[in-house]
């Protein structure tokens, strides 16, 4: 447990792989439907393999069919940061294993979603204990609808739901470091945090980030093209310049990618709400490619130009 947890808020602080890869594969971009009509997200592939890659030296990222997740490792027990999906739980204890044999301790979610909160009841059988935000138990709580995937995901059993939960911000002192547990304003939902190891100078932002890829924002649980842009400066304030950025999905990063993507979503909401407030229909301002500058840059692994384009109209 985190027993140790201050749970007051505090005050805010100054705050290879390819995407391909380790994108969902929610979308494929080159027989993407309309928004209308995009596919729900399948179950991860039980084939997948969990890469470890050591960023400090008791700190690694784990990389599978999910979510990326962070792990530190110590003999007060290991952190986990997010689940990816249920059929992956075998893979990531064997993971884990591979560069500790510290008990299970906590499991910190980035936010709601099933590719990072799939696998909270296996590894919570495992013997951790699940940490989130207050939203994240409420959203998994209970049925949620998936809008741009016209699809409900089911309430997670009990097992699966956080059994620590704070509001604001908690502080964890654990394994020799101190992290900080911030919730963002609704941006990619109305659950997201970042979790920042100080003296490891890692930095796991979730789903506020997709490295190599345009994003999804969940405009079903209070994502917005706003909140996301945002969320990202936050992240931005809380980065050095030698601080490891674990993106939600994407390969690590550095301050530099996260200022590129932060660019890259400033100038297509303004594209976007320009047509918008000129009367331009959700699919006219598709059909004008405000992405196109971007669109060399982005992997169509993912969220094809259209499906971002439809997102950021409808949640300007």
């Amino acid at each position: 447990m985190l027993e140790r947890m201050n749970r007051r808020n505090f005050m805010q602080l100054g705050v290879a792989a390819s995407a391909a890869a380790m994108a969902p594969r929610w979308v494929n971009a080159q027989t993407a439907p309309a928004p209308a009509k995009a596919a729900p997200p399948p179950s991860a592939d039980h084939s997948i393999p969990v890469k470890t890659t050591k960023l400090y030296d008791n700190v690694y990222l784990l990389q599978g069919a999910g979510g990326n997740m962070a792990l530190q490792t110590g003999p007060e027990g290991n952190i986990l940061i997010d689940a990816s999906y249920a059929p992956a739980v075998p893979r990531i204890l064997e993971a884990i294993a591979t560069v500790s044999h510290d008990r299970a301790d906590t499991l910190i979610n980035t936010h709601w979603h099933q590719d990072h909160t799939g696998g909270n009841d296996g590894l919570h059988a495992a013997g951790f204990t699940i940490c989130a935000h207050q939203n994240t138990r409420q959203r998994l709580s209970t049925p949620q609808t998936m809008k741009m995937f016209h699809s409900t995901v089911p309430a997670a059993p009990a097992g699966a739901l956080p059994a620590i939960t704070f509001d604001n911000a908690m502080q964890v002192w654990r394994n020799s470091d101190s992290l900080d547990l911030v919730h963002f304003d609704p941006a990619h939902t109305d659950t997201d945090i970042y979790i920042h190891f100080h003296k490891a100078d890692v930095l796991h932002v979730g789903d506020i980030f997709f490295n190599g890829v345009y994003p999804f924002i969940d405009e079903g649980t209070g994502g917005t093209i706003g909140g996301m842009i945002l969320a990202v400066e936050k992240a931005l304030s809380v980065a050095g310049a030698d601080t490891k950025i674990i993106p939600g999905h994407g390969p690590l990063a550095a301050k530099s990618d996260l200022q590129q993507y932060h660019d890259m979503l400033s100038t297509v909401r303004d594209k976007v709400a320009t047509l918008k407030n000129a009367g331009a229909s959700e699919q006219e301002a598709i059909a004008k490619k405000p992405t196109a500058e971007f669109d060399a840059t982005k992997s169509a692994s993912f969220m094809n130009p259209g499906l971002f384009t439809g997102i950021v109209y409808r949640t300007l």
